[in-house]
């Protein structure tokens, strides 16, 4: 399959309106394809919703949490792209029990039921975290995990698992993606070159966490959704059962501010702050996936700061609540908890 076979194709997007989700579902939809958006919508779906109707004529969205998933919404699916997970180390330790139960076992068992089925692929996308701290230099695929956290922990289980269910009628791959950067509808501010350019912007300040000499592969988000649609419509015989790692780089913390300060037309001071609970330190190799499906990252940090910055000072996006994954899931838990406390009988008024 080619890109261009994409144009009638019905592919099911898990987690689409998350950060990645809602760039990923433009693209497909203009390259003609026909997309399911299967989430929980945690944070809502105007970030999928927005833009003309023509361009939204082939989307559908379904609002249901994975774990939930059964054969019935698997029916005329082609291809399942797989981004649903709590996103991140934070959160995912913010409910350790709960990450594992979507990022793991919701994960795998959307997989187990496409396969069932009759979906013909399912993408997963995972994550460069589950190097963690490594000791070996430069990670490439062929390199032992060594998993940190529990949203590592639990990507690496799932990833596992779904490679092992590759078989010639039904192909399974999984992309392990860099820390990702750019600019979204469902916007985050929690990633590392997103979160400085918004310091920069509102505060003239960029603080350098941890001394800034921890590595960091870096990748923007329209080069994870160029992947992973890379993948949806390469060769299965070269794919089918393989990771992928995706980055634009490696870069060091202090050097990602140092880009950013240069980039932005004003003023900026940087501070380093020694500490931080954040252990990861790991580079990536991200030659395969040009050896083996020609396709190369090409967005680099200047590009994602500028675009950040421009839709900032044109007031096209802001720093809402929503726009940090941690504190929007733990505004969510207590809000949860609040409700649960007041209601009587199940009802709240």
């Amino acid at each position: 399959m080619t890109d261009t076979q994409l144009l009638g194709q019905t592919i099911l997007v898990s987690g689409a309106g998350g950060y990645i989700g809602c760039v990923l579902t433009d693209m497909l939809l203009r390259k003609g394809a026909h997309v399911i958006a299967f989430d929980r919508f945690f944070f809502g779906e105007s970030a999928l919703l927005d833009g003309s109707k023509s361009e939204k004529a082939n989307l559908r969205l379904v609002k249901k949490d994975i774990r939930d998933a059964d054969e019935t919404d698997f029916k005329g699916v082609n291809i399942v792209i797989d981004l649903a997970a709590l996103s991140n180390d934070p959160s995912g330790d913010l409910d350790p029990e709960l990450t594992w139960a979507i990022n793991s076992a919701g994960r795998r068992h959307m997989a187990k039921v496409a396969k069932a089925a009759g979906v013909a692929r399912f993408v997963m996308s995972s994550t460069c975290s589950i190097y963690g701290a490594s000791k070996n230099g430069v990670c490439d695929e062929n390199s032992a995990a060594n998993p940190l956290s529990v949203y590592a922990k639990s990507n690496y289980e799932c990833e596992q698992t779904v490679l092992g269910m590759n078989t010639p009628e039904f192909i399974t791959c999984a992309l392990r993606n860099a820390t990702v950067f750019g600019l979204s509808h469902r916007m985050r501010f929690d990633l590392v070159v997103n979160l400085m350019t918004l310091s920069a912007f509102e505060n003239g300040q960029i603080t350098i966490m941890g001394g800034g000499r921890q590595w960091r592969p870096l990748v923007h988000v329209k080069d994870v959704c160029g992947a992973l649609i890379a993948l949806a419509t390469a060769d299965p015989d070269v794919v089918g059962g393989q990771t992928y790692n995706v980055g634009i780089g490696n870069f060091q913390v202090k050097t990602i501010a140092a880009i950013i300060r240069e980039v932005l037309p004003f003023p900026i001071q940087l501070q380093v702050a020694p500490d931080d609970p954040d252990r990861r330190n790991y580079a990536v190799d991200c030659s395969r996936l040009k050896r083996d499906l020609g396709f190369k990252a090409e967005f680099d940090i200047e590009y994602g700061v500028k675009e950040i910055y421009e839709a900032l000072k044109l007031g096209r996006i802001e720093n809402g609540p929503r726009c940090s994954t941690v504190g929007w899931y733990r505004h969510l838990l207590e809000a949860k908890s609040i409700l649960q406390e007041v209601e009587l009988n199940g009802r709240l008024l």
